[in-house]
């Protein structure tokens, strides 16, 4: 069985989330998380993951979205988190790409995050563009003041320095459909490398669609592509890459053990 470890599932309408939905299972993936993006977002999730026994949902302010409200305080955050199908906070991060919320409000945002996650207990899901330097530095500085906290470099895109920074500080990290992109070589090098007991793989959908639907609405029953990808960067059959992935997410959200 495969874990789609992050997509936006409320970016399909009502009407075509089932059909989603089958296809995924159809394709093996047995699981799925939808992520937060906003506080009013987030607050819708749990109960779409109630209404789908094989979904599970994250709370949290991506950095596009943090200047459009107050900050949320880490207590906030981790009371949100309470909710049995809320098993991560996130996704949160800086996005210096795109610059939609001023970097020290970014910056602002992401120490809440990592400051509720450690209070929940639960993973942070990190969002992570073009900014390698500030997130290391920020996971560092976060550890090294309030203790440890568990969380996974999602859709992982970033250089070899961000990667053995988090694998450093016990992070995850997730690949999705950019891994199978041609010239994505640097980043399938990085994947090599990871230690098998730190992968996950995710959608991101519906962006970033993998070869060889590259183009096109990306969709959770999609990740299987990726998957095969990464089982032949370690030398692993789909079938044993699954089951690790698998037994990787259960061991990082420990909520949906």
């Amino acid at each position: 069985m495969l874990i789609d470890s992050h997509c936006h599932l409320d970016y399909f309408t009502p009407m075509e989330l089932p059909a989603v939905l089958t296809r995924a299972a159809e394709a093996g993936v047995g699981e799925l998380v939808t992520i937060g993006t906003s506080l009013a977002q987030s607050a819708t999730l749990p109960a779409m993951a109630e209404a789908h026994p094989n979904l599970w949902c994250t709370i949290g302010v991506h950095p596009h979205h943090a200047a459009e409200a107050p900050i949320p305080t880490p207590d906030a955050l981790a009371a949100m988190a309470e909710h049995p199908k809320v098993i991560g906070i996130g996704e949160s991060g800086l996005d210096y790409f795109y610059d939609k919320a001023p970097r020290d409000v970014q910056a602002a945002n992401f120490r809440a995050h990592i400051r509720a996650a450690r209070l929940a207990g639960v993973p942070l899901a990190i969002h992570a563009r073009d900014a390698d330097a500030d997130i290391a530095t920020i996971l560092r500085e976060e550890r090294e003041a309030g203790g440890d906290f568990a969380f996974l470099l999602h859709c992982f895109s970033s250089g070899r320095g961000l990667a053995e920074a988090a694998l450093a500080l016990g992070g995850f990290l997730s690949f999705s459909g950019i891994l199978t992109f041609p010239k994505s070589s640097e980043i399938r090098e990085i994947a090599r490398d990871v230690p098998r007991d730190r992968l996950l793989v995710e959608t991101d959908a519906p962006y970033l669609a993998p070869v060889p639907f590259r183009g096109k609405r990306n969709e959770p029953a999609y990740v299987a592509h990726t998957a095969k990808v990464l089982a032949d960067l370690h030398g692993l059959t789909p079938e044993a890459l699954a089951d690790l992935t698998t037994t990787n997410f259960r061991r990082l959200f420990r909520k949906a053990a």
